[in-house]
C-alpha cells in the first residue's frame, strides 16, 4: 500500500529477506556446506514450499487491497537467477544452472495470479553476477551458456503462460547472451550502463522486439553521499576525504541528526536521466521508468519510499 501510494504503478512485493537465501530454501537435493552448496540429488522444490509468503499475502489479502487502493492493482515478483544463484555451488556445472532454471520455472508457477482483484504484472529475474566477471562456465559455444540460455527462456516461458511480462535486471550487459533469450519483453540495467548510451541497444531492441526499463535514480546510498559531497566542495575531494565524509554522513544518519532525503537524488536530475534514455530509444521501447535496484541500502524506511515518490513523478511527466 505504501507503494501504490507513492505512485508506483507495479510495485514489487516487499523483499525484506537475503534475496539468494530466500530462494535457496526453497528447494531440496541440496547440502549446505561451510563453502557454499552442493547437489545431493536432483533439484526440486520442497513440498508445499513452492509459494513465496511475501506473495501469498498480498493475493491472500488482494480484495482488500483493492477496495482499499480503489481499483484492481498489478504487482512485479522478482527472482534471483540461476546464474546468482549457481554462485553458491563451488562445484557447479551447467547443469547446476539447468536444474536451478527448473525449479525456478515451478516457482513462477507456483506464484504468478491474476484475479479481479489484482494480478502479477511482470516477473522480474535479477542477475546481478551475470556479466561482471570472465566465467569459463559460460564461455561462447560452452554448455554451460547454453544451459543458461535455456534456464532464463524456460523461466520466462512459465510467466508468459500466466499472461505476465517478463524482465530481466542486470548490473552490466557486457556479455550480450540476454539479447537472445526467448519470452523476454523487458531489460534493464544500472544508471551508467552502457546499454542506455550505445546505438547498438536500438537495433537489438528493434530486431529482437524488447524494450527498456529506463534506471531513473542511483540507489548505492554511499554513492549518493559522495555526490553530494563532490557536488558542495569548490574542488574535487580526494578518495579519502570521500570515504571520510560517508563514514561521518552514516554517523549522522544513524543518529538521526541529518535527514537521509537530503541526499537522494531531485526529480530534476532524475527526468533529465529518462528524458536522455526517451529520446534515443523513442517512448515506445522504454515503457517503464523505476530505481536502477532496490532500497535496502536506504537509512530508513521513509526515505526508500520518498525516492520511489520522486521516480512515480518523473514517469509521470512522460504520459501522453
Amino acid at each position: 500500500m505504501d507503494k501504490l501510494a507513492a505512485g508506483v504503478d507495479v510495485p514489487n512485493f516487499p523483499q525484506f529477506r537475503d534475496m539468494s537465501e530466500m530462494f535457496l530454501s526453497m528447494f531440496e537435493g541440496l547440502e549446505r556446506l561451510r563453502e557454499g552448496y552442493a547437489e545431493t540429488a536432483p533439484l526440486a522444490l520442497k513440498t508445499h514450499s513452492g509459494c513465496l509468503p511475501e506473495v501469498f499475502v498480498i493475493k491472500k489479502n488482494a480484495h482488500a487491497i483493492s477496495e482499499k487502493w480503489g481499483q484492481p492493482f498489478k504487482m512485479k515478483i522478482c527472482l534471483t537467477g540461476p546464474y546468482t544463484l549457481a554462485s553458491f555451488f563451488p562445484y557447479r556445472t551447467g547443469e547446476t544452472i539447468s536444474g536451478l532454471g527448473e525449479v525456478l520455472s515451478r516457482v513462477v508457477e507456483g506464484n504468478v495470479f491474476c484475479e479481479k482483484a489484482g494480478c502479477v504484472g511482470i516477473v522480474s529475474v535479477d542477475e546481478p553476477l551475470f556479466g561482471l566477471v570472465d566465467d569459463p562456465l559460460i564461455d561462447r559455444s560452452s554448455v554451460g551458456r547454453e544451459n543458461l540460455l535455456r534456464a532464463w527462456s524456460s523461466i520466462f516461458h512459465s510467466a508468459k503462460i500466466k499472461k505476465a511480462r517478463a524482465c530481466i535486471h542486470l548490473h552490466g550487459t557486457s556479455d550480450d547472451l540476454f539479447w537472445g533469450v526467448k519470452n523476454l519483453d523487458i531489460v534493464e540495467s544500472h544508471v551508467d550502463d552502457p546499454l542506455y548510451e550505445l546505438s547498438a541497444t536500438k537495433r537489438r531492441l528493434d530486431a529482437e522486439d524488447k524494450v527498456l526499463k529506463a534506471s531513473a535514480c542511483v540507489v548505492d546510498f554511499d554513492r549518493l553521499i559522495r555526490d553530494g559531497a563532490a557536488t558542495n566542495s569548490p574542488q574535487r575531494p580526494s578518495d579519502l576525504a570521500l570515504n571520510e565524509a560517508v563514514a561521518e554522513t552514516w554517523k549522522k544518519l544513524k543518529m538521526g541528526s541529518v535527514p537521509p532525503e537530503r541526499f537522494l537524488e531531485t526529480t530534476k536530475v532524475m527526468r533529465q536521466r529518462v528524458t536522455r534514455v526517451v529520446e534515443r530509444f523513442g517512448v515506445e521501447r522504454v515503457p517503464f521508468v523505476g530505481p536502477e535496484c532496490g532500497l535496502h541500502g536506504f537509512p530508513t524506511y521513509a526515505s526508500a519510499v520518498e525516492c520511489l515518490r520522486r521516480v512515480a513523478e518523473t514517469a509521470r511527466g512522460f504520459r501522453g
